[in-house]
């Protein structure tokens, strides 16, 4: 990396405040999230197209994680900035801090499950929820689950959920409010107390990911277990929150604004990032974890990837290993897509729409209670041979729009009350002469 010399920047209000006819986005961006969540909580009441309500659970729980990875993405950005001192990034720090700010609000769409837990209908998403049915219908998973009650119960449930949402608002106030305080001040001060609390930050966010990603996504199969998987749901986050990141940026170059402020150089920038951690850093966990588990052929593990490579979800595995990685690690290892704002903004679409089937593949199948009848794995692909993945349900991509509308009805709503760009960062200048060697 490398600098040139230093330029003069507009940062008057036509170049780094949102223009007014911009709110009329977030207002369609509200239809959508009504028009997404009604939709398809309709779906599911009626029970169209034979949507169970197993099924229409499971899709708003894969949406709401769908929003939420979006939002800890953003805060990964944000603070790993500060961790590192990072100069070249503050031009479009902005939006990820707004995307990031959703995170104060963002736990209204989880209440559903507590209404779903207060009629006891929880077991249709988390089976260890109904330890009695899972007694009944699955004794030698009974006998695993049980063992993990004082981990696994309601109560202990809750109140994780409760600390994850709190910590997640707290520290994405903390940044937010902290940067915005500084385009009235200039106060160098407040950068160092941003970069004196994104050490701990880490720590909070390594935490709470991984241990929200156990809760809400690993115990859906209680008896499985894998110590990679927190990492592998926050490459999700980076994911979501990279290609959000640069949707914004494109879209707010687009409009008018940040001009002489963020440039092909930024953009390349962003790129490396979402190549990084939303295709290699990706396809390296989930090899590493694939492999771990094939080598080391424990039943409980190795259930939780079989389910997935029978009926139709073995061409739907097939189509998240090259869409997730191999289809766009070709088209995106050079720098010059990086550097041209619409390609790369075709990119981030094509990242946001695979991590979505990331999140389905997570969430969505379910491992044979009767696996363990069989005696080689061509048995159970002949039974299990027409197992449908009910991908093209609609209200899988409703509950989707919906949650994103919302999502992106709260980020333009955010960036409509501050400026564009962090103006006063004392660092702003090294980012306005970032050049890329």
């Amino acid at each position: 990396m490398g600098h040139a010399s230093t330029h003069a920047a507009d940062l008057g209000a036509s170049n780094v405040q949102l223009p007014a006819f911009a709110l009329g986005f977030r207002n369609i961006a509200l239809g959508l999230a009504v028009v997404g969540l009604g939709g398809g909580a309709a779906i599911g009441y009626t029970g169209a197209f034979d949507t169970t309500p197993g099924h229409f659970w499971r899709a708003y729980l894969i949406a709401f994680l769908y929003g939420l990875s979006m939002c800890l993405g953003g805060l990964f950005f944000v603070f790993i900035q500060h961790l590192t001192r990072a100069g070249w990034s503050v031009a479009v720090r902005r939006p990820a801090e707004a995307i990031a700010a959703n995170l104060r609000w963002i736990w209204v769409l989880f209440l559903p499950f507590a209404v779903l837990w207060a009629l006891g209908k929880a077991g249709i998403v988390w089976t260890w929820a109904d330890l009695e049915t899972m007694r009944a219908n699955a004794p030698a998973e009974y006998d695993i689950v049980v063992q993990k009650t004082a981990f696994l119960n309601p109560t202990f449930f809750w109140i994780r959920a409760a600390v994850y949402f709190v910590v997640w608002a707290v520290l994405a106030s903390f940044f937010f409010n902290n940067s915005v305080r500084q385009d009235e001040s200039g106060d160098i001060a407040i950068s160092e107390r941003m970069q004196k609390f994104a050490a701990p930050t880490a720590i909070l966010f390594g935490l709470t990911t991984t241990f929200a990603a156990f809760d809400w996504i690993m115990s859906i199969s209680p008896a499985w277990f894998s110590t990679m998987f927190g990492v592998y749901f926050f490459c999700g986050c980076a994911t979501a929150g990279f290609s959000g990141m640069i949707l914004v940026t494109v879209r707010l170059r687009t409009l008018g604004v940040l001009k002489g402020i963020v440039t092909s150089e930024h953009f390349q920038d962003m790129g490396k990032l979402m190549f990084a951690f939303g295709m290699v850093f990706w396809a390296y966990i989930a090899f590493s974890q694939y492999m771990l588990i094939w080598y080391a052929n424990i039943p409980e593990e190795t259930g939780w990837f079989l389910g997935r490579q029978i009926g139709g979800w073995a061409p739907f595995s097939f189509a998240l290993l090259f869409g997730h990685f191999v289809v766009p690690f070709v088209l995106m290892i050079s720098k010059w897509p990086k550097r041209m704002p619409l390609v790369l903004a075709a990119g981030a679409v094509w990242m946001l729409c695979f991590h979505y089937v990331d999140l389905y593949w997570l969430v969505m199948p379910e491992i044979p209670h009767d696996i363990g009848e069989f005696k080689t794995y061509a048995e159970v692909s002949a039974k299990y041979a027409d197992e449908p993945t009910h991908f093209g349900n609609p209200v899988n991509f409703l509950l989707a729009i919906g949650v994103l509308g919302a999502v992106a009805a709260g980020t333009i709503g955010t960036l409509s009350r501050v400026a564009l760009v962090a103006k006063k960062d004392p660092r702003l200048a090294e980012s306005l002469r970032f050049e890329n060697m």
